[in-house]
């Protein structure tokens, strides 16, 4: 009987340290995710910089000299026509570079904020894809960076997916300011979700997705929360951060060494 008991002890103990290997490399998994985050949206700034102050500017020098070019030429020649379809794709080449710089990093976010970024996006979003957006960004209203930019890219990756995947005609986007919440809201007239594959979206594994890991552990840094819901009327997805976040709760891993302490005092 003393066998018995000690054995259970002892593997009573080896389950509490495995549960707490478990919530250390849970946690410390966490914070990679969250640094590549971080990492990745530096490279996106970086990568928009470059394009519109490098190639952007090469391009501008490229058209100017073949202004000067179309207009030495002379007039209704086949020369000056090849010239101006060079000016013409130097101009495309422009627009080009710098739609894609915007949507790395738009410059909006760091000058006047999430509302007037995101109502750019959102005009651009529905030139580009046809679907009818109606949104409502209140003015003025200015957030910590960091909250900023999670709202943005949440926004971006879902509106994504509507165009990917929902067959929607139309979105709607809200963005409200409460007392000690923020609440961005994106709802689509799309097929919606199934309930198996909903299910599996609102779990936190990789089968849910790269783009919904991402939003979710924007989140998570936040101490926010995501939420999704669809049926056949189509989807919304609701991202709600705290202005002011309450302190944050022990780290997994330092819950973990806690439990372990425990289970050691309690088994000796």
């Amino acid at each position: 009987m003393w066998i018995l008991t000690k054995r259970s002890k002892e593997m009573a103990l080896e389950h509490a340290e495995l549960e707490s290997l478990v919530l250390q490399r849970t946690a410390e998994l966490q914070i990679l995710s969250q640094r590549l985050l971080k990492v990745q949206d530096e490279e996106r700034r970086k990568l928009a910089r470059d394009l519109h102050d490098s190639t952007g500017q090469t391009l501008a020098a490229l058209k100017i000299n073949v202004s000067f070019l179309e207009a030495s030429s002379q007039p209704d020649s086949s020369e000056r026509a090849i010239v101006a379809q060079v000016r013409a794709l130097a101009d495309q080449a422009i627009r080009e570079i710098r739609t894609m710089s915007y949507l790395l990093h738009p410059p909006l976010l760091d000058e006047v904020g999430f509302a007037c970024a995101a109502e750019w996006y959102v005009e651009g979003f529905a030139k580009r894809s046809g679907i009818d957006v109606s949104a409502d960004f209140p003015t003025g209203v200015r957030l910590p960076r960091n909250i900023e930019l999670a709202l943005f890219r949440v926004l971006q990756e879902c509106l994504t997916n509507v165009h990917r995947h929902s067959g929607a005609t139309a979105v709607t986007v809200v963005f409200q300011q409460k007392p000690e919440v923020v609440i961005l809201k994106i709802q689509d007239s799309g097929r919606g979700i199934s309930a198996e594959r909903l299910a599996l979206l609102r779990q936190t594994g990789a089968e849910s997705g790269v783009g919904l890991a991402g939003m979710r552990e924007r989140m998570n840094e936040l101490t926010g929360r995501l939420e999704i819901e669809s049926s056949a009327g189509g989807t919304t997805v609701q991202a709600t951060v705290p202005l002011y976040p309450a302190a944050r709760p022990p780290s997994f891993e330092n819950y973990a060494r806690a439990e372990v302490a425990t289970a050691v005092q309690s088994y000796q």
